[in-house]
């Protein structure tokens, strides 16, 4: 049986899809992107303030259900350019301990919004 995971702390849906889905103890989350919860506005001055904000509400959107980063087992990057993937990953970097989760990331034609980086994650929670 698959539960909604919803939080306030993160943007709604922007289409039919939920945050994230919980079938047997697996948590995945949607595809975030910079939006600020608060004001609904896009964060994007900056790749690394952009790729915080996305950062950040996955880790609002995990601790819905008592999830924190380190439960995530494998994460995915879509970015527009991958000239941008070095200031990405040492954002990124800071989120995460050793043992990192398993990961891609790949340039893509386009994102939701024009944004730069988008992350989904699939996590194991309890």
């Amino acid at each position: 049986m698959k539960q909604k995971i919803f939080s306030k702390n993160a943007p709604p849906p922007i289409g039919p899809y939920s945050q994230a889905i919980i079938a047997n103890n697996m948590m995945f989350l949607s595809g975030q992107i910079a939006i600020n919860p608060n004001t609904n506005l896009l964060v994007v001055d900056s790749i690394e303030n952009e790729t915080n904000m996305v950062l950040k509400n996955i880790q609002n959107i995990l601790q819905e259900n008592q999830c924190s980063m380190n439960e995530i087992i494998k994460c995915t990057i879509f970015l527009s350019d991958m000239n941008l993937f070095e200031k990405v990953n040492k954002v990124y970097e800071k989120y995460f301990n050793i043992p990192y989760p398993a990961r891609e990331t790949v340039q893509v034609s386009g994102l939701p919004k024009n944004v730069n980086v988008e992350i989904s994650v699939i996590a194991m929670c309890k």
